[in-house]
């Protein structure tokens, strides 16, 4: 019996909404892979800018945020490519060479003897842009119906790895250095290879007799280019608010290596209440009430954050980014789910490439946008066009319609 027929057998024995053993086991193996991949990435981000600057022209803060952000600017130019071919020439041979890509550039970061050496590796890290044709198999693996049940698992996989970098990064960092946390990530990335070769179902092949999609056709549909618009704006904002929200933790009186005192009850709390809501309401038909009502609450916690800029406790600061981290775990599970859903087959990978295009370009342009709003308008500015940014998409995404279980 094929795997497309036993997925089809044991779709008509489970309940509906239930996960059958297959779609489990490939959204469990394929958040591992995010998990494997973003842990590595995450260790790097508490501590890169100190240590960076220890290296031989990291007087340079402009060189230091280039390094730091030209990882976003390379997988931006190669998502696209990576989930096109994926379509053509198969989703886990495409995932396993972009693992290794990555897994060199890790490797070339860890050797690196200067700073301009380090910009090589991040930049050969993000050619490793393998997050369209993960999306995209896992897409292929699972029905309509739990489709964001299983996105979201790929979601709280990254956000516990972010959690357990917050905790681990300053430990490890002191025993390894930086060179050490590349070398980790390298290791984890060929991990990755591993499990996409022994754990990761076999893909369907059908996707592969399909007749071959092009980009306009991914292009003309405007309920993508609206979720393409809402991921770049998450994203952007999601990373330029980082620039101010340290320095806020620190002025209402919490030490920096007590950071993760915050952080980590926000993520994970997120994650149950996301769980106990936004699957419950899905299934419900609420899914684009709930998905206005994040963008909403982001937007609202701008403000609050704006606000807060003139002096708040740490509980305000907590409360806020306990109510952000909830809407952007919503939005993080059910766009790429939306995106799956309303693309054609035949160009599925594709319209994840340009999904994920627009999310490493969004990472790219909150880098850039955050610092120079801080250094031209302070935290005030930032988070103003930050909740300025939120409105557009909540008026970009109103005419949204929820797709259709397939």
């Amino acid at each position: 019996m094929s795997i497309a027929d036993a997925s089809i057998k044991e779709k008509n024995t489970v309940a509906a909404g239930k996960m059958t053993a297959l779609e489990l086991r490939a959204s469990f193996s394929l958040a591992s892979i995010f998990a494997l991949r973003m842990l590595g990435l995450f260790l790097i981000l508490p501590v890169f800018a100190m240590e960076a600057s220890k290296l031989p022209g990291g007087d340079d803060p402009a060189l230091i945020g280039l390094t730091m952000g030209i990882y976003g600017l390379t997988q931006a130019m190669l998502q696209f490519l990576y989930g096109l071919a994926s379509d053509r020439l198969g989703r886990k041979r495409v995932i396993a060479f972009g693992l290794l890509l990555f897994a060199a550039g890790s490797f070339l970061a860890a050797l690196a003897p200067t700073l301009a050496w380090l910009a090589v590796g991040r930049a050969l890290q993000g050619a490793g842009a393998v997050s369209a044709a993960v999306t995209a198999l896992l897409a292929d693996q699972t029905r309509d119906e739990v489709r964001t049940k299983s996105m979201a698992l790929v979601g709280v996989s990254i956000g516990l790895m972010f959690a357990l970098s917050l905790v681990a990064a300053p430990l490890l960092v002191a025993h390894v250095g930086l060179s050490g946390l590349f070398a980790l990530t390298g290791a984890l990335a060929l991990l990755g290879i591993a499990v996409v070769i022994w754990w990761v179902p076999p893909e369907p092949h059908d996707h592969k007799n399909l007749p071959r999609g092009r980009l306009p056709e991914v292009l003309r549909l405007a309920a993508l280019l609206r979720l393409n618009f809402g991921v770049f704006v998450l994203h952007a904002v999601q990373l330029a608010m980082w620039m101010a929200i340290p320095a806020m933790l620190v002025q209402a009186g919490l030490a920096r290596d007590h950071h993760w005192w915050v952080y980590l009850p926000a993520v994970l709390g997120s994650f149950v209440v996301m769980g106990g809501t936004l699957f419950r309401l899905e299934k419900r038909g609420y899914l684009r009430a709930v998905f206005l009502s994040a963008i909403a609450l982001m937007g609202a916690v701008q403000v609050g954050l704006l606000l807060a800029t003139g002096g708040a406790g740490v509980a305000s600061l907590a409360a806020l980014l306990f109510v952000f981290f909830y809407g952007f775990n919503v939005l993080e599970a059910s766009q790429p789910s939306m995106v799956s859903r309303m693309a054609p087959a035949h160009v599925r990978g594709a319209a994840m490439g340009v999904y994920n295009t627009l999310q490493s370009l969004g990472f790219f342009a909150g880098g850039v946008m955050g610092g120079w709003l801080m250094k031209h308008g302070g935290a005030q500015a930032l988070f103003t066009v930050c909740a300025g940014l939120m409105l557009l998409w909540l008026l970009v995404a109103w005419p949204m319609r929820t797709p259709k279980a397939g």
